[in-house]
């Protein structure tokens, strides 16, 4: 008997893993495995989505206007340069989806993010993955693994799960060797938490250049990631493309309602800022004082790089933290088995891990290997 089968390029795909949320027991524990803000969404945006629930009846703006007027407000670009989707996500297969076809190369950095080989296999497109350096887009190596079938070059920047970035020198010296009919995606998600002065989000590149286009989420410092909204900026002729194939109603009337309210809550977001640069290089000092390497990061989260020998193994550490009630993300799945991914989270959860990771550290090798 035969039976219904997907398209071969559709089997082999791995279903994209989603952080962790509780333990392997299931007991509770404090979720730093998704790089979400611990300070949570705006009390604005939360009543903004509450008094949207009573047109619940109703469809939503299928174009998000509102929504797009707000975000070219705040950020002075266009509005009908804009797409509001389903998180960045949705932006980053519809690329896919309106400009690769099988046979199609499409790259993206050795550590980056799981969901671009997800968006170039669906369309049967051939994976190009480029080895980065010291955990580092290499523009140089991305550069010469271009061919004539590339037609989609996928970059976060800053990067996950690295937390490492390029500057807009980097970023212009990278777009300046690419072929005009391949698009540069430069997905901003974290960019709200950058501090370094030589960082460009995408926005001036992608404004001017008709090859580029950036992605940005309000999943993270705007913390709206159960409302799964997103945006993406570029030239008229990609947005005009990317909204044939979007769904009709891609964004909720709740989540455009939060996300307009988030972002006129600039005080909520400058308070998630300010704590994200408390915390993030107090936890890099304590890891590193713990003898483990940290790689330097310009987001929301830290990774962690583990010796792997005497037991201090990621692994171990995963499994160890878990049991203290910390969830973390171990790396295994993106060629980084040696590595955790830690996000920042409230002093209670900043300062518990650390503990836990101390605990973990100072354990004899035999006692580590035991259990």
């Amino acid at each position: 008997m035969s039976f219904p089968q997907p398209k071969p390029w559709i089997s082999a795909i791995a279903p994209y893993v989603p952080g962790k949320a509780t333990t392997a027991s299931g007991r509770p524990a404090a979720k730093l495995s998704a790089n979400e803000s611990p300070l949570g969404p705006s009390p604005k945006a939360v009543a903004a989505m509450q008094a949207a629930c009573v047109n619940a009846h109703r469809y939503p703006d299928g174009g998000a206007t509102l929504l797009r007027e707000a975000i070219a407000r705040h950020h002075g670009i266009e509005a009908d340069r804009i797409m509001c989707g389903t998180g960045s996500d949705e932006a980053l297969h519809l690329l896919a989806h309106a400009y690769c076809a099988a046979g199609d190369e499409v790259m993206f950095v050795r550590h980056g993010f799981m969901v671009y080989p997800i968006a170039a296999q669906r369309m049967g497109a051939t994976l190009v993955e480029v080895p980065d350096r010291d955990y580092t887009a290499d523009v140089d190596a991305l550069l010469a693994a271009v061919t004539p079938r590339t037609r989609i070059l996928y970059l976060a920047n800053p990067n996950n799960p690295t937390g490492t970035y390029l500057p807009e020198s980097e970023i212009l010296r990278l777009h300046a060797g690419l072929p005009s009919d391949v698009i540069l995606v430069l997905d901003a998600a974290y960019a709200e938490y950058v501090t370094a002065p030589d960082y460009e989000s995408g926005l001036e590149l992608a404004r001017r250049a008709p090859n580029v286009v950036t992605t940005r989420t309000f999943s993270k410092i705007y913390g709206l990631a159960a409302e799964r909204i997103g945006w993406v900026y570029g030239p008229a002729a990609i947005i005009e493309t990317l909204n044939k194939v979007r769904g009709p109603f891609n964004v909720t009337g709740p989540g455009i309602a939060g996300a307009i309210a988030a972002l006129e809550d600039q005080a909520w977001i400058e308070a998630a800022r300010a704590h994200n640069n408390q915390w993030l290089p107090w936890l890099k000092a304590e890891i590193e004082a713990l003898g483990l390497h940290v790689v330097p990061s310009q987001c929301n989260f830290l990774l962690i790089r583990f010796p792997e020998a005497n037991g201090l193994t990621a692994e171990a550490a995963n499994r160890e933290l878990q049991d203290a009630g910390y969830i973390l993300r171990w790396l295994p799945g993106q060629g980084l088995p040696d590595c955790l991914r830690l996000t920042v989270g409230t002093e209670e959860e900043n300062r518990g891990v650390i503990a836990a990771l101390r605990a973990f550290i100072e354990r004899a090798p035999s006692e580590r290997q035991a259990s």
